[in-house]
């Protein structure tokens, strides 16, 4: 190919570039959307699997079950540790009591009748964002919990007024927009209710307000053989939708006022000596 063929090729080249270097940029731009788009779809797909079968995994460590689970205050009330000055302890390594039988046959919430002293029992509900309430909290002073002696505290109690016991929810407000309801209210110190109870509820309020998925929850007071008022609470949360990646503890809280001595029995407290 001699100089002139080759300079008429070099030209054409260029003419063409210029005729269609914006279609060749459209399409380049198409072409890498398209990859990036399928690069996406691939690593969504892949990171959905991953997900599922995590989840699987977790579920197959859960136990079948032949019937509803039963918390660990009901059933081996022993293997909750004495109050040692920590608000709350871990149980069964932060893994609930709940087998695949809850997971599929608990619905709504559900609290157990008053006793023959008129404690509660377990609260256990399915929570789901759309149960939370949108308006304000109805009085509850008309509820007398079993224990309910109350007294003030100035200098130790940090309400105003330093009353030591709150009406304690067992399954929050918050959560399920209950009220007056004497099946989920316990006797309970100001701190318990609203420093030791509220740092777990807020865990699962946060989390079903940023998603819609739901959360498995269980609260169970613990009496001590006849007495009056809860020494604590077992609470178990387990977000189902993800195997609980999102939500899963396992925690007894003490029902304690710093400061207070509490006579569990009759509801009777004194300043500690």
């Amino acid at each position: 190919m001699d100089k002139k063929q080759q300079y008429r090729r070099r030209i054409r080249r260029k003419l063409f570039w210029d005729r269609h270097k914006n279609t060749i940029a459209i399409w380049g731009m198409i072409a890498l959307g398209v990859l990036a788009l399928a690069g996406a779809i691939c690593w969504r797909t892949l990171s959905d699997q991953n997900e599922a079968a995590k989840v699987k995994e977790r579920l197959a460590r859960m136990p079948a079950g032949s019937g509803f689970s039963v918390s660990l205050c009901e059933k081996a009330p022993e293997n909750v540790p004495a109050y040692a000055g920590e608000d709350y302890v871990t149980l069964n390594e932060g893994v609930p009591e709940f087998n695949l039988y809850d997971l599929q046959g608990i619905q709504g919430e559900n609290y157990r009748e008053l006793d023959a002293l008129g404690r509660c029992g377990p609260a256990v509900a399915v929570l789901h964002h759309s149960m939370m309430p949108t308006e304000q909290r109805e009085p509850i002073g008309e509820i007398r919990p079993s224990g309910w002696v109350q007294r003030k505290y100035e200098g130790i109690v940090d309400s105003d007024p330093p009353y030591l016991y709150n009406r304690c929810h067992l399954i929050a407000f918050a959560l399920t927009g209950q009220n007056a309801n004497e099946k989920n209210l316990i006797t309970g110190t100001r701190h318990f209710n609203a420093d030791s109870m509220l740092y777990w509820e807020l865990q699962v309020m946060e989390y079903l307000e940023s998603s819609d998925h739901h959360v498995l929850y269980r609260v169970t007071p613990y009496f001590a053989g006849d007495e009056l008022v809860a020494r604590g609470v077992e609470m178990e949360a387990y977000s189902v939708e993800d195997g609980g990646e999102g939500i899963c503890f396992h925690v007894f809280v003490y029902n304690v006022q710093p400061g207070v001595e509490i006579d569990y029995a009759t509801g009777e407290s004194h300043l500690e000596e």
